[in-house]
């Protein structure tokens, strides 16, 4: 069978192709640049934990360690005053989850590059082709053809073809996908220096800092990376305001003047301080001198919200920022492009291994759509709020909701809520079909991302559930005191031996774990994941049939039920149908196999600002998401002004086109719809769209 071919090296295009490897799926990767990253410390990427451990189970892990930093703690100041702290688990892999949260890993994004690229070098099954710009594609029912040109242009036959070439995407364009949106969200002025500050480790969100007017729109953020180096991004007023050199570095000065007091006292520590309020929480001391910094790197990054009406057609895919921008409130789109890659990576393994039904490759659109959609959604209802707080009331953005603003805004920047938390795949068309309901037997419901606990693995070994991903499913049997037993009296006594034929019988590639516990689940419990580490179900036992119905409603080959979701969840690409080769699809209707169907909440208020459908002038190349900047900004500082976590500009300080940002262009064309939802709340995101 012929290769998938994967169109752009990014991030997202390097990571499908080597998650495709590990699955023994060969691709080509068509890079059009030469190959060589450049080197721009102000481009940065926050990865979450899941996808932190997504890039470390690829090869990376030693990268992550070596150019990454985990943050300490989050702190969010208001003018002078210490507001919240957030507190991170220290780094200890072999110990269970606590209650303090995982932090992010933030490193440069050329770094995350090179280590992609040397780790797919060392694959014998992917191969990356330079100069290679693509031309047409030409499909048929059997593969996939690509033309490309430039020194290594030829004509590539794959079976698949994975668009992961960025907001300007060529695939995109070649398949006629409409790419609607909002233009210029939000655009921040940044810096990379080397300084010291007075939280070291511990990254910083600032809302109206005395020194820069203490107005209720301005905000500076600093995260630390690695060798003492600061990512600092100032947001800008709305406008196109060009960010003059001197002007930066007056920012700059003010920032570190203003932090180079003393620091306030932790949240709750009692009357400290002596100022007029006496409140230890305030931040005192006499202002000191700027503090000696090294700036290395500068730019102009400019959020776009986009959502591309298609992810699927054929046997061509989007993935990453070909298929969705987004950015605002610390959102960070290649967070989602590498959910899109883990996704899509296990899906085309089983399809080209296989074969692979509609529903199945269909799913992959119907369940990373309706997730960027829900993410994209929440933040078009949350930003009047933050903002402009005087202009829409609270209950009118959030009903029933009382959280400050300030705790939604970590919400975006740490990973959680609607704003930020992994994606549950409540709707997905792979939901197994579903029995009596006895209730949930695990605290993690279905489709939502597993508790990464302690399992034993069925050599003895023992490691992180995560760990294991990315192969195939996963059984796991809940067993406490498991691990004092020898393995060789344990695997063969009790639910071990029928769950072991229960596992080699099922319609897939998986594996047994057992772990002593996890959250809310009893003794004897079965619980089935996704290879992306997405909960299927947890059954009662061992239940050879519903396991068995299960795999099959994951490989997409369940019986009526699965087209049925597949039209709820909003599937658009070929009709869904199931598979025509099955196992035992109807073996449902034991308990423990119901599945949670209830609609997406982030999506149900309505929206700041409504509107029937945007950015029709989509065809031209500015709406596509990426236009032209002047000429301060190249190729490289297009490409990460559409990256939340990417500095725009050319290196040095910012010129006028670092200014305008990577959309001067859109400005103009995306007008109609600038102030429109990427999907208003009207049309539902769940559902098929029509153009």
């Amino acid at each position: 069978m012929d290769p998938v071919i994967v169109v752009g090296a990014g991030p997202v295009g390097l990571s499908l192709a080597l998650a495709l490897a590990r699955l023994g799926v060969p691709s080509v990767v068509l890079d059009e640049t030469p190959g060589q990253e450049e080197t721009r410390p102000a481009r940065t990427a926050v990865l979450r934990p899941d996808t932190a451990a997504f890039v470390g189970r690829l090869g990376c892990a030693d990268a992550l360690e070596s150019a990454g930093t985990r943050w300490a703690a989050w702190r969010i100041m208001r003018r002078r005053r210490l507001v919240e702290r957030v507190a991170f688990a220290p780094r200890t892999p072999d110990d269970a989850a606590g209650p303090a949260p995982a932090s992010p890993v933030h490193l440069p994004q050329h770094a995350l590059t090179r280590a992609l690229r040397a780790a797919l070098a060392r694959e014998k099954l992917a191969e990356v082709v330079t100069g290679s710009r693509l031309a047409d594609l030409e499909q048929d029912e059997h593969g996939i053809s690509a033309h490309t040109r430039g020194p290594n242009g030829t004509w590539w036959r794959g079976s698949y073809l994975i668009g992961c070439d960025g907001p300007r995407s060529t695939v995109r364009k070649l398949l006629d996908i409409r790419f609607p949106g909002r233009t210029a969200v939000e655009r921040h002025a940044v810096a990379a220096l080397r300084c010291e500050l007075p939280w070291p480790g511990e990254a910083l969100l600032h809302r109206s800092p005395p020194r820069q007017g203490g107005g209720p729109g301005s905000e500076v953020s600093a995260r630390p990376l690695a060798d003492g180096i600061w990512r600092l991004d100032w947001l800008l007023p709305p406008g196109r305001e060009l960010v003059t050199p001197d002007a930066l570095v007056a920012r700059i000065r003010d920032s570190l003047a203003g932090w180079s007091g003393a620091s306030p006292a932790e949240p709750g520590t009692g009357s400290t301080g002596t100022g007029p309020e006496g409140d230890g929480n305030r931040w005192h001391g006499p202002a000191r001198p700027v503090p000696p910094y090294e700036l290395l790197d500068t730019g102009v990054h400019t959020v776009h919200h986009r959502l591309a009406r298609r992810w699927r057609q054929g046997r061509a895919f989007l993935a990453g920022d070909a298929a969705h921008l987004l950015g605002a409130l610390g959102t960070q789109g290649l967070d989602e492009g590498l959910r899109d890659a883990e996704n899509l990576a296990w899906k085309l393994g089983l399809a080209w291994h296989h074969g692979a039904s509609e529903l199945l490759l269909d799913s992959y659109q119907a369940e990373r759509r309706g997730a960027v959609a829900a993410r994209l959604r929440a933040a078009d209802q949350a930003l009047p709020l933050l903002r402009d707080g005087r202009s829409v009331r609270w209950r009118t953005v959030l009903p029933g909701a009382a959280r400050g603003r300030s705790t939604l805004l970590t919400d975006g920047h740490l990973g959680r809520g609607p704003l930020g938390a992994p994606p549950v795949y409540a709707r997905t068309p792979l939901a197994p079909p579903a029995g009596p309901a006895d209730g949930p037997l695990v605290e993690t419901v279905p489709g939502a991302p597993v508790v990464d606990v302690a399992v034993t693995a069925s050599d003895g070994s023992v490691v992180r559930l995560h760990d294991r991903l990315g192969q195939g499913l996963l059984v796991v049997l809940v067993a406490p005191g498991t691990t004092v037993w020898d393995r060789r009296h344990w695997q063969s006594a009790g639910l071990m031996p029928r769950l072991t034929s229960a596992v080699a019988a099922l319609p897939m590639p998986a594996e047994l774990l057992v772990t002593e516990s996890y959250p809310g689940a009893a003794a004897h419990t079965v619980l089935l994941v996704r290879p992306d580490g997405h909960l299927v179900t947890a059954l009662a036992g061992v239940r050879p049939e519903e396991m068995t119905a299960c795999a099959e409603a994951v490989r997409g080959g369940a019986d009526g039920r699965g087209a049925g979701a597949a039209r709820r969840a909003g599937s658009e690409g070929a009709p869904a149908r199931p598979a025509g080769a099955g196992g035992p699809a109807g073996a449902g209707g034991a308990a423990g196999l119901g599945t949670s169907d209830t609609s997406d909440t982030s999506g149900t208020s309505g929206a700041a600002h409504a509107a029937p459908e945007i950015g029709r002038a989509d065809s031209s190349e500015a709406s596509d998401g990426a236009g032209h900047g002047g000429s301060g900004e190249g190729r490289a500082g297009a490409d990460g002004a559409t990256d939340p976590s990417g500095a725009t500009g050319a290196g040095g300080a910012v010129g006028a086109g670092g200014a305008t940002g990577a959309m001067g262009a859109a400005d103009s064309a995306g007008t109609a719809g600038a102030h429109s939802p990427v999907d208003p709340v009207g049309t539902s995101m769940l559902h098929s769209e029509s153009d």
